[in-house]
């Protein structure tokens, strides 16, 4: 009869040593995702602060764009549709469709910024480019600063398109360094109610992530831990039986 338990723990080098180095990749994976929650919710709660501002007026000088990422914004100017281009690829309830990005050549300067003026239905096929109209004249515009990011296609170079004025993006560098004249670094998010014509402007707030990021990151702490129960558990050996005469 046994007089002790029939189990002792006898753990070893190779795999304790492979135990701690995954144990401190997950926790550090874990870590990791939770600074990225942190972060998304700090964006999130700059984003909420400057939606509270005042429209800042936009001049000839040229503005620091992340300072007014999501913030309201008015520019006054006229309308250059001789440089009018479009993104390609977006769409409106299921339906497919561009956005129309005009110039707009800022009051008393050289300076322009571009307007993202809404969407539009694409419905006469890829062969034709939409019709839009554009106004004339002195037009004030209030809409949200935005910084498009750009990425670029992987099948096919972004200026060999079908069409030279339908891009994959708002590139506001390209549009820049094919015009001679400074361009400010916003992309202007029309407001909706901003006028009266027929584009659909919609744009949804940023992509709030914070739970998934919390999720990933519970997940890692949660395999560290199974890591440690499993390490635990396969470290416990049966002691050998005494040998019987």
């Amino acid at each position: 009869m046994s007089t002790g338990s029939d189990f002792s723990f006898r753990p070893r080098l190779i795999p304790a040593l492979a135990s701690l180095a995954l144990a401190a990749l997950f926790v550090h994976l874990g870590l990791w995702q939770a600074g990225k929650a942190e972060v998304v919710e700090a964006q999130k709660a700059l984003h909420a602060q400057r939606a509270q501002r005042p429209p800042q007026p936009i001049g000839a000088t040229l503005v620091p764009a992340p300072e007014l990422l999501d913030a309201p914004v008015t520019v006054e100017g006229e309308y250059e549709p001789g440089e009018q281009f479009y993104v390609d690829n977006r769409q409106e309830g299921g339906r497919p469709g561009i956005h129309v990005i005009t110039p707009l050549r800022i009051k008393d300067s050289n300076t322009r910024v571009l307007i993202n003026r809404g969407w539009v239905a694409w419905t006469q096929g890829r062969s034709v480019l939409p019709t839009v109209t554009t106004p004339t004249g002195l037009v004030r515009i209030t809409g949200v600063a935005a910084v498009p990011v750009v990425k670029k296609p992987l099948l096919m170079s972004a200026d060999k398109q079908q069409f030279a004025r339908l891009w994959f993006a708002p590139d506001i560098a390209r549009f820049a360094s094919a015009h001679p004249y400074p361009v400010q670094p916003i992309l202007v998010l029309q407001d909706p109610d901003d006028a009266r014509d027929a584009f659909i402007r919609h744009w949804p707030p940023p992509e709030d992530r914070t739970l998934t990021h919390r999720g990933y990151a519970l997940q890692w702490y949660g395999m560290t831990a199974v890591l440690f129960l499993f390490f635990i558990w396969s470290s416990f050996k049966r002691r050998p039986r005494p040998a019987t005469p």
